[in-house]
This record gives structure tokens, C-alpha cells and sequence, in this order.
């Protein structure tokens, strides 16, 4: 099976300086891949790369074709995106919002139909929204918010899906639902990348992406102690992986 997402020498650089140096990755199909790493070690960077928001040199591959030869519809269709501090129009309604994550289905100027309606109605009520679908996102917390932005990314059903920080603003039972929510996706065979700060949840992933200064410090299975070793590395010692009820936990390093 082809790689659902590769990357061959890619480099971006942001504001003179290089913030990501010659990265070659290979992103598992029907996999939870998680990017963790301090601030400043390029992950978003990455993530918008990946995406095509950010002019890069080197290769990003999607489904082994070049993303630059890919439409802007193919594009919408094969990956569905949730970026980090969106901002939307706080005028629009949540089940306008959600149902902005169909419209790679949609023909020009065409009206949603009875699938677009049954696919946005599934996001909202797998991330607990549905009860607010009449109401505008102003009048929603930052939580809830998030929780829309969410269920637009998951309503559009593309294979791949790219999160960076979709937990910010999240209390920890929703963190517990979206974990669950990723695991349902990775069940009917979507690929995800997320990027996320939450350590103790980004190693119930498969995978884990370990960077530092714009570079790939570590790429591997997130029960490998090789991958929890890269991780305590690039975050100086400061933290320990350790098994908990056949759970991995991040706990501060003590002074021996």
C-alpha cells in the first residue's frame, strides 16, 4: 500500500530563516500519526506544508502523486484540514459551518442534498454539536467552537485528515470524545495526522513523529521505547514515559 502521505527533502522557509530542513517522512494509510516536539520545532510548519499552504521546495507526495499536479477540488476531496486558532465568521450558523466541509462534494452553485445533510448531521452529533445547530458560533465558547470546527472537517469524508492543536480549548472529557472520535475515523480506514502538545494523549496514536529545529529527530511506533527515549531527549530530560494501567503517562523528571 502506498503511503498516504511522503515527503522527499522537503524544506520551508519562514520569515529568512529555514524552518524545516530537508524532511523525508512516509505517513502510514489508515494510521494515527501524531507530531510532538517543543514550540518552534516546526510541526505546524509541517502540517501546512503537507496541506499546500506553505510554498516549499523538495517533494510532498499524496497518494504517490505530487501534490502540485493536483486540482484544488482533488485536493478538497482527498484531505480534509482543521488548522489551529481558526477564525471563522461568528455570524454563520453551526450547521452552515459544518456543512462547508461538503463542498468539494458539490457541484458550482449547487444546493446541498439529502447526503451532504445526512454526512454534516453524523459530524455534529459525533462531536456533541447538534444540539446548537440553529445557533451562530458567536455565541459559543471557545470549546464548542472548536467542537464545530471539528465535526466541518470530519463532515467532508475525505480520506486524509491533517489536526494541528485540535484539542486547544477542549476540557479533558471532550479530549476523551475526540480521542474516541479518532479512533472510529482510523476504524473506517481515514488516515490522520495530528499535531498535539497533550503527550499522555498523543501516544495512544500508532505512530509518533518526534522533531526539533525544523528536522525529524525520530519516526516510530508509539510503544517504542526508542520513540519515548527521542521524546524525553528533545524536551530535555524533563519529563519520563511511564506505563500505567497499560496506559503510557507523562510525569516530571525528579532530581535523583
Amino acid at each position: 500500500m502506498k503511503p498516504a502521505l511522503q515527503t522527499q527533502q522537503l524544506q520551508v522557509q519562514l520569515g529568512g530563516r529555514m524552518a524545516l530542513k530537508g524532511v523525508d517522512l512516509q505517513i502510514a494509510a489508515g494510521r494515527w500519526t501524531c507530531v510532538v516536539g517543543p514550540n518552534g520545532a516546526g510541526k505546524s510548519t509541517l502540517l501546512k506544508a503537507l496541506a499546500g499552504l506553505l510554498p516549499f521546495s523538495g517533494q510532498v507526495l499524496w497518494q504517490g502523486q505530487p501534490l502540485d499536479r493536483l486540482s484544488v477540488r482533488e485536493r478538497a476531496l482527498q484531505l480534509s484540514w482543521l488548522g489551529q486558532s481558526e477564525t471563522t465568521t461568528r455570524d454563520l450558523r453551526v450547521w452552515d459551518v459544518a456543512m462547508l466541509g461538503r463542498l468539494p462534494h458539490q457541484s458550482w452553485l449547487g444546493a446541498p442534498n439529502e447526503q451532504d445533510a445526512q454526512m454534516v448531521e453524523a459530524a455534529l452529533k459525533a462531536t456533541q454539536a447538534w444540539d446548537w445547530r440553529e445557533r451562530t458560533l458567536g455565541e459559543l465558547s471557545g470549546g464548542e467552537r472548536q467542537r464545530v470546527l471539528l465535526a466541518r472537517a470530519m463532515a467532508g469524508n475525505a480520506p486524509v485528515m491533517l489536526m494541528d492543536e485540535p484539542l486547544a480549548n477542549l476540557d479533558p472529557p471532550h479530549q476523551v470524545d475526540w480521542l474516541e472520535q479518532v479512533h472510529c475515523l482510523i476504524a473506517q480506514g481515514t488516515t490522520v495526522l495530528s499535531v498535539l502538545h497533550e503527550i499522555g494523549m498523543a501516544l495512544h496514536a500508532d505512530e509518533v513523529i518526534v522533531m526539533d529545529q525544523g528536522q525529524v529527530i525520530h519516526h516510530g511506533a508509539c510503544s517504542d521505547p526508542l520513540s519515548h527515549a527521542a521524546i524525553e531527549a528533545v524536551f530535555g530530560h524533563r519529563i519520563r514515559i511511564h506505563a500505567l494501567d497499560d496506559q503510557w503517562v507523562v510525569l516530571p523528571r525528579t532530581a535523583n
